[in-house]
């Protein structure tokens, strides 16, 4: 998606240990029109998919996803990082290692929320190590709902997380895929 590739290399901060910095158009800050043609391409590229659900993880997460889901007109449903008291029935739960804050994360989705007879896109800001990715998937499997697909708004190549996907047998999509960091800059990879 060149207007992504374009924001990327004019607005994205390359920190130490392959760090990407979107937030101020993606996940602090939100540039709605750039979030509005995501959700598009998104919506266009698993159409044929037919999800019932967009499932994602918050925070970060929670823009791409939305604007997915609008644009499928189908709900959004985001894991929780914690179980709030409001969670009344027993949620399905799974572990991931944050990749940012170096600790182990629970995700918490509601039951009532997640059937069996739902088809679920999972869409998320960035594929990188995938961890987050499988926990969702994890999520997706406790609750016997049929898995259609993976989207990433940015894919890290570097981090070889579409390997760790490969069992999943879904289709995945990502809008900009980052070969790697060099001298400060994002190289991509076409």
């Amino acid at each position: 998606m060149l207007e992504l590739e374009e924001k990327l290399k004019e607005d994205a901060v390359c920190l130490p240990g392959g760090i990407i910095v979107v937030g101020s158009f993606l996940n602090h800050q939100v540039d709605p029109e750039l979030a509005k043609s995501i959700g598009s391409a998104f919506a266009k590229l698993f159409e044929s998919e037919r999800p019932t659900k967009v499932l994602t993880v918050e925070t970060s997460g929670i823009v791409p996803a939305f604007a997915t889901a609008l644009a499928m007109n189908v709900p959004l449903l985001f894991a929780r990082k914690q179980k709030p008291i409001t969670m009344v029935h027993p949620p399905y739960m799974a572990q991931a290692k944050s990749h940012t804050k170096g600790n182990e994360v629970e995700f918490y989705v509601s039951a009532e929320y997640l059937s069996k007879e739902d088809r679920v896109l999972i869409i998320d800001d960035f594929l990188a190590t995938a961890v987050t990715v499988v926990a969702l998937c994890d999520v997706v499997k406790q609750s016997g709902a049929k898995l259609v697909g993976i989207g990433a708004v940015i894919e890290k190549c570097y981090e070889e997380g579409r390997a760790k996907l490969g069992e999943q047998n879904v289709r995945i999509e990502t809008l900009a895929k980052v070969a790697r960091l060099e001298d400060g800059k994002l190289i991509f990879d076409h």
